[in-house]
C-alpha cells in the first residue's frame, strides 16, 4: 500500500494541472492515465487567450497553427470574417499538449504513472482509495479528471444531472484541400445542426474538420460531418482519424464528495455554447489545487468551498452561454444576423481574449444585440425562421 497527500486519476490537462499546483505546493501527489503517453484525444485542439491566461506556463512549443480570422456561416451560405487584434486562438494536438503538460507536473515533483489503469475509486470524509488492478493506492484526497466517461464520478455518483452532447471529427490533408484558404483561419458553420456547430480548424499539416450537437444527434453526425465537408470542398473519404465523442454540460454543483473532487470534463466543466473545455479544466485545476491544498493545512474540512470556488468563476458566463445556445438553437437566421452586427464582435473578442469575464458586461452599442440574443433564448422557435 502506498500513501500520497492526493491521487490524481487522468492525466489531460486539468488532470495535469492540478497535479502541477499541488506539487508546486510541496504536497505529494501520484497522477494516473491508462493510456500511454503520448497518446492522442479527440479535440478541436485550439486554446483561446482566456485559456492561456488561467496556465501558469507557456504551452508555445506545442503551437502548430496560430488564428487571427474568424468565418461565420450559416447553412453552407455565405457569411462574413472577422479579425482580431491580436490572435484568437493556438492551435494545437492533444497529443502534443498533453504530453507537454504532464511533463510538466512531473518536472514540479508529480509521480507519473502512465499505462496504470484505476478500476474503482473511494472516498469518505477522511481519505480516499484507488483501486488498480491487483494494487490499490490510498491518499488524504482524490481528484477525479478521467473525463465524461471516467471511473472517478461513476465510482462515486457524480456527475448524474449532466446533459450532454456529442462531437464527430476527423482530419483532412492539406494535400486534398487549399491550405491557403485556411491559413490563419478558423471556420464555424451555424445552423447546421441542433444545440451545435460545424467547424474547419487549421493545424500544422492538416485540418481538422469536424461537426457537434445534442447527443440524440448522434446517429447522424457522419451524414452531417460528410454534409459538412461537401460544403467546403474537403474530400470526405479522405478524413483520416475519425472519432466520436461526448461533451459533459454541467447543471448544478456536483463536482466533489467526501475527500474526492473533479475537475475539467470530468467535473461538466465544458462551455454549453463553444463546447470547448480548455479554460474550465485550467481554472478548475487551479481551484481544485487551491482547495486541496487549504484541506491538508488543515484551513478547510471539505470542499465545499471548492464548489463555492466552481460556482463563483464560471457559472455566470455558463448561464449566458446556454442563453446563447438556446437562442441559437430556437432562433438560429436571427440570432446569426445579431452576431454580425459590427460592434458584437470587439466584445466577442475581449471575451475569448480575457479582457473580460461575461458577455453580459457589454457596454455601449453592442449592448442591445447581445441582450436580444439572451432573450431569444428564451422564446420559442420560429418554423420560418432560415
Amino acid at each position: 500500500m502506498e500513501w500520497f497527500d492526493a491521487i490524481v486519476v487522468g492525466a489531460g490537462p486539468a488532470g495535469s494541472m492540478t497535479a502541477y499546483h499541488l506539487a508546486r505546493a510541496g504536497a505529494s501527489v501520484v497522477v494516473l492515465d491508462r493510456a500511454r503517453f503520448p497518446r492522442d484525444k479527440p479535440c478541436g485542439g485550439g486554446l483561446t487567450g482566456r485559456a492561456l491566461r488561467a496556465l501558469p506556463l507557456s504551452i508555445e512549443p506545442t503551437v502548430e497553427h496560430v488564428v487571427d480570422r474568424f468565418e461565420f456561416r450559416f447553412r453552407y451560405r455565405p457569411g462574413f470574417v472577422r479579425r482580431g487584434r491580436a490572435p484568437l486562438a493556438l492551435m494545437t494536438q492533444r497529443r502534443r499538449l498533453d504530453t507537454f503538460l504532464l511533463e510538466r507536473a512531473a518536472e514540479a515533483g508529480a509521480d507519473v504513472r502512465d499505462g496504470v489503469k484505476a478500476t474503482t475509486v473511494e472516498a469518505d470524509d477522511r481519505a480516499a482509495t484507488v483501486r488498480l488492478n491487483g494494487s490499490r493506492l490510498d491518499a488524504q484526497v482524490v481528484v477525479g479528471a478521467d473525463g465524461v466517461n471516467g471511473v472517478t464520478a461513476r465510482s462515486l455518483g457524480l456527475g448524474r444531472h449532466y446533459r450532454f452532447g456529442v462531437a464527430y471529427e476527423g482530419n483532412c490533408s492539406y494535400d486534398e484541400i487549399d491550405a491557403a484558404r485556411y491559413d490563419g483561419l478558423a471556420v464555424f458553420e451555424l445552423g447546421v445542426v441542433p444545440g451545435g456547430y460545424g467547424w474547419i480548424f487549421p493545424k500544422g499539416d492538416h485540418a481538422n474538420v469536424g461537426i457537434g450537437g445534442w447527443e440524440e444527434g448522434a446517429p447522424r453526425l457522419r451524414a452531417d460531418l460528410a454534409q459538412l465537408c461537401a460544403a467546403h470542398g474537403i474530400p470526405h473519404d479522405r478524413l483520416r482519424d475519425l472519432r466520436g465523442y461526448r461533451l459533459p454540460l454541467r447543471r448544478g454543483d456536483g463536482a466533489a464528495r467526501g475527500r474526492a473532487l473533479l475537475v475539467g470534463d470530468a467535473a461538466g466543466l465544458v462551455d454549453p455554447l463553444s463546447g470547448d473545455g480548455m479554460y474550465e479544466a485550467f481554472v478548475s485545476a487551479r481551484l481544485a489545487g487551491e482547495a486541496v491544498v487549504d484541506l491538508l493545512a488543515g484551513r478547510a474540512s471539505d470542499f465545499a468551498g471548492y464548489e463555492r470556488a466552481l460556482a463563483s468563476a464560471l457559472d455566470r458566463q455558463a448561464a449566458t452561454s446556454w442563453a446563447a445556445k438556446r437562442a441559437l438553437e430556437r432562433h438560429p437566421w436571427a440570432t446569426f444576423q445579431l452576431l454580425r452586427v459590427r460592434p458584437v464582435w470587439p466584445v466577442l473578442e475581449a471575451l475569448l481574449g480575457g479582457e473580460i469575464g461575461n458577455l453580459a458586461d457589454a457596454t455601449g452599442l453592442a449592448r442591445p444585440p447581445l441582450r436580444l440574443i439572451r432573450a431569444l433564448g428564451t422564446t420559442r422557435a420560429l418554423a420560418s425562421e432560415g
